[in-house]
């Protein structure tokens, strides 16, 4: 074992993503504020199923965990990606946003996918595609439309939320402190980006280039919500992408925390904002369907 990183039936993980150590880094820079990782709470009202094969790899299964609704009317279903660098993070980092959604009325699927250590893109972006044709298949059982699919992700989950939705057929985006696109005056992707891209930009330009949602946003892009840092170099290129929608008038939003930090999504005071901001975007757009 090295440090920061274990191998798990022969698959090498980066462990280093976790609450408490974010908490502490966090902490170092906001040392008179009470900045807390948020704990998972098993509300009542939510079934929460762990551990949910969705994908054989043949060597291996990717699993998910699933939040549904026991009492209330499923308002749509989201594929919650977690975040951590394209190499790093787990579907746990986002047990407390998708418990919250859930008790909104919001059947949430948090899967696993593919990290750097294990396969290179576009594996990730396949996986994801899968577990969002896993949900498809099994709409009758849980209760869901298939009109109506939300796609949201936190940092590299953000990133790949927005290149699933502008690639594949789903009625809403949430992109949480997600990069655009990897070239550009704003952003500041390095090793992280060129490891799980096999390249530097020199080397491989062509997948940066088809990895940034930038490259697909058209008009056929569904609303789109972004919620940002402090850093504006996590969601570079968002400028552009909603001058985009919004020349062909779909709704797109944008809430900056002006003094978050990155991984706000998992911390108190930052948590609680992200959430009422999640659930009046998809009310807003989402149940606006129905009207």
């Amino acid at each position: 074992m090295i440090a920061g990183w274990v191998v798990v039936g022969q698959v090498p993980r980066d462990t280093s993503y976790t609450v408490a150590n974010t908490v502490a880094k966090v902490l170092r820079h906001y040392p008179n504020l009470d900045v807390q990782g948020v704990e998972p709470n098993d509300p009542e009202s939510v079934t929460s199923t762990f551990d949910v094969a969705y994908k054989d790899l043949g060597y291996r299964s990717l699993v998910a965990n699933l939040f549904i609704p026991k009492e209330k009317r499923v308002s749509a279903a989201i594929l919650m990606i977690h975040g951590g660098g394209w190499r790093a993070g787990s579907p746990g980092l986002m047990t407390p946003m998708a418990e919250r959604l859930a008790e909104a009325g919001y059947l949430v699927m948090v899967p696993e996918y593919r990290l750097s250590m294990e396969a290179l893109y576009p594996a990730a972006i396949g996986d994801l595609k899968d577990a969002l044709q896993w949900m498809r298949d099994r709409s009758r059982t849980m209760g869901m439309h298939t009109n109506r699919m939300v796609v949201l992700g936190c940092s590299a989950g953000g990133q790949l939320a927005a290149l699933l939705g502008t690639t594949t057929d789903v009625q809403a985006i949430v992109d949480i402190d997600g990069v655009l696109a990897f070239k550009h005056p704003d952003s500041q992707e390095g090793s992280m980006a060129a490891q799980w891209l096999g390249g530097t930009y020199e080397e491989v330009p062509e997948l940066w280039q088809e990895a940034s949602a930038l490259t697909h946003v058209s008009a056929s892009t569904p609303p789109t919500l972004f919620l940002a840092s402090k850093y504006p170099r996590f969601l570079a290129g968002r400028q552009e992408y909603m001058q985009v929608l919004e020349e062909v008038g779909t709704y797109t939003a944008v809430r900056v925390f002006e003094d978050a930090p990155h991984s706000f999504w998992l911390l108190s005071p930052w948590f609680e904002a992200t959430v009422v901001e999640v659930i009046k975007f998809l009310n807003d757009t989402i149940l606006e369907q129905d009207n």
